[in-house]
């Protein structure tokens, strides 16, 4: 006689997606060992082969630091605020770094990882949040750069500024990842059928970063009477406040923060729904 067939009993069941925005956080959150795995990845990868390895993430900020000393300082004499030079264009390419390096590795997410989406399952947004999460280290070691440049000059100048805007630094950050975050997933997003956004956007960060007063500040500008400009660019308002909550000059624009938290939050919230419709059938067109 036969045995009844026991029910088969499955821990994970993948069904197609139908809604415009249908992302499962609780699944996302289930699979942050792989998360974890991936930044680990994005880590190692970066300097297996590389002769001086995380030192890269000092050097870059230091020989760029130098460049803007020359031109916007010497050639140009643009003014820092009362902030020593060498500070100040360090701030600014520290948290430009990091929207900057967010932005562009996140851009080329489907290009970058076709092999593994076309072989296993795993929700797809794991990748890009890996991504901005790895970008935290790099963006660690150069912040602590920038703290030996502040205790270099506090014990020269006999004045170090530590209080209590420091606390903004952490959401300034944040704010900075989800920018880079939405803009990344758009972007990539569209490059598995327009692969000129992949070749554009180099450039397109480029020119970004000289719309933003990462060697400049913005009140430089609007005394040239041209800085209303620079202020819609949703970064300015972010960078100003960093420099804000690290040397404790100037004041900060609670307007212009508010006008950038509104905009990441759309950004993200399009970036999602672009990335959730994208990633059904990307396959078809990677």
């Amino acid at each position: 006689m036969e045995q009844p067939l026991e029910k088969e009993h499955w821990d994970q069941i993948i069904e197609p997606r139908s809604k415009l925005l249908d992302l499962n956080f609780k699944e996302i959150w289930n699979y942050r060992d792989l998360l974890v795995l991936f930044v680990k990845r994005d880590f190692s990868a970066a300097y297996k082969q590389t002769v001086l390895g995380p030192l890269w993430h000092f050097i870059q900020p230091i020989f760029t630091t130098a460049m803007f000393l020359f031109i916007f300082r010497k050639v140009a004499n643009i003014p820092t605020d009362d902030i020593d030079p060498i500070p100040f264009y360090m701030s600014g390419i520290t948290i430009w770094n990091y929207f900057s390096n967010c932005l562009t590795a996140t851009s080329s997410t489907f290009i970058s990882n076709a092999g593994i989406f076309g072989k296993v399952y795993f929700p797809r947004l794991v990748l890009p949040l890996s991504t901005v999460a790895s970008n935290i280290v790099k963006f660690g070691i150069q912040f602590l750069l920038l703290l030996s440049v502040l205790i270099f000059y506090a014990i020269r100048n006999h004045h170090f500024y530590f209080g209590p805007s420091w606390l903004l630094i952490p959401v300034l950050v944040i704010m900075m990842a989800g920018l880079g975050l939405g803009l990344g997933i758009i972007i990539s997003s569209l490059t598995t059928k327009y692969r000129d956004f992949n070749v554009l956007i180099g450039f397109a960060v480029t020119l970004l970063m000289y719309a933003t007063p990462v060697a400049y500040p913005l009140s430089y500008l609007k005394k040239k009477g041209y800085g209303a400009w620079v202020s819609w660019n949703p970064l300015s308002p972010i960078l100003e406040a960093f420099r804000y909550a690290v040397f404790g000059k100037g004041s900060i624009d609670i307007n212009g923060l508010l006008y950038s938290g509104t905009f990441i939050i759309i950004v993200v919230f399009i970036g999602m729904v672009i990335f959730s419709k994208v990633e059904r059938t990307f396959m078809d067109t990677v």
